[in-house]
C-alpha cells in the first residue's frame, strides 16, 4: 500500500515543532519553513547566484557540505545528483534537516553528522565538491578551520563570508618593511576585523574579513579564486602549482595544532640538547 501523504495541517504542526528555523525550505505541498525570514526568502537567493558556477549534473559527485544548518544546499546538491556529507555543531538545525529530507526523498542521498569544523582534521575522506558557507567568521580559529576543509576539496572549493564593506585589494604586501606599517591601513591591506561581544546579536560572530583578506587566505590555502558568482561568494579550485602553507613550509606547525604531530612523537629535551623539529 502507498504511504498516504501527510496532510498539510500535520506538516505545519512539525514545522512549528522544529522552530526556530534559520532556512526557509519550499516544501513539496508549498508549505514554507521560515515564510516571514528576516532575510527574505533565504537561502534560495544566495544559491541562485553559486547554482551558476556549478555543474547542473553532479551525478557521481561527492560532496561536503559544512555548517549545512536545515540542510538547504545539501538538498540542491542532491537534486543534483551528488552523494552528500553534511555536518553541523548544532543538533537543532540536524533535526530540521534530517526532518526535511525526508519530505523531499533525498534521504538516501545525503547523511547527517553531528560535527565540528575542526572535527575533519581527523578524516582521510576528501570530496569532489566542498561547500563553506557563512562558517568562518563564526569560528575562534578560523584560518585553522579553513586549513583543514580546503584539504578536503577535490574539484570545487565555494566559500562565503560575512565580509567588511568594499572591494579594494593592495597587491603590493610581500617583502615589506617593519618601517612600512601605515600600509597596513590601506582599505585594500587583507584584514580582518575581530569582534568583541555580539554582533546582530550572535555571540560566535567573530571575525569579518574584507574582500583582499578572503582571497589571499584562500590562496594560502592552496586555493585559485575561480568566479565570484554573488556578494560575498568565492568558487575555486585547488592550484597544484601553489600548495597551501599547511601542506607546505607551515605544515609542522598546522600538524601540531590539529593534535597529529604531538601524539606521534612526544619528546623533552633539557639545555644544550637539540631536536631536527625545531
Amino acid at each position: 500500500m502507498e504511504k498516504r501523504a501527510a496532510e498539510p495541517e500535520s506538516i505545519q504542526k512539525k514545522i512549528d515543532s522544529l522552530a526556530p528555523w534559520f532556512h526557509n525550505l519550499h516544501l513539496p505541498n508549498g508549505i514554507q519553513t521560515a515564510p516571514e525570514h528576516f532575510l527574505g526568502d533565504f537561502p534560495a537567493y544566495k544559491w541562485q547566484e553559486l547554482a551558476i558556477g556549478l555543474p547542473d549534473n553532479l551525478a557521481g559527485w561527492t560532496a561536503l557540505d559544512v555548517g549545512c544548518n536545515a540542510g538547504f544546499y545539501s538538498f540542491e546538491l542532491a537534486r543534483r545528483g551528488a552523494y552528500v556529507t553534511a555536518i553541523d555543531s548544532n543538533a537543532h538545525y540536524l533535526r530540521q534537516a534530517r526532518w526535511a529530507a525526508e519530505q523531499f526523498g533525498l534521504a538516501e542521498q545525503i547523511q547527517f553528522c553531528q560535527r565540528q569544523v575542526y572535527d575533519l582534521a581527523g578524516d582521510t575522506d576528501s570530496y569532489d565538491l566542498v561547500l563553506f558557507l557563512g562558517v568562518m567568521y563564526h569560528l575562534r580559529y578560523p584560518l585553522l578551520g579553513l586549513d583543514i576543509v580546503t584539504q578536503k576539496a577535490r574539484r570545487l572549493f565555494c566559500f562565503q563570508s560575512m565580509t567588511l564593506p568594499g572591494t579594494e585589494v593592495f597587491s603590493g604586501t610581500d617583502g615589506r618593511r617593519f618601517d612600512e606599517r601605515e600600509l597596513l591601513c590601506d582599505a585594500g591591506w587583507p584584514k580582518m576585523a575581530f569582534i568583541e561581544g555580539r554582533f546582530a546579536d550572535d555571540p560566535t560572530n567573530w571575525w569579518v574579513p574584507n574582500h583582499a583578506c578572503i582571497e589571499a587566505m584562500l590562496r594560502t590555502c592552496g586555493m585559485q579564486v575561480v568566479s565570484h558568482p554573488g556578494h560575498e561568494l568565492y568558487i575555486c579550485k585547488p592550484d597544484p602549482s601553489t600548495p597551501g602553507c599547511a601542506q607546505g613550509w607551515n605544515r609542522h606547525e598546522y600538524e601540531t595544532a590539529i593534535g597529529h604531530e604531538r601524539r606521534a612523537s612526544k619528546q623533552c629535551f633539557f639545555s644544550g640538547e637539540e631536536s631536527d623539529d625545531w
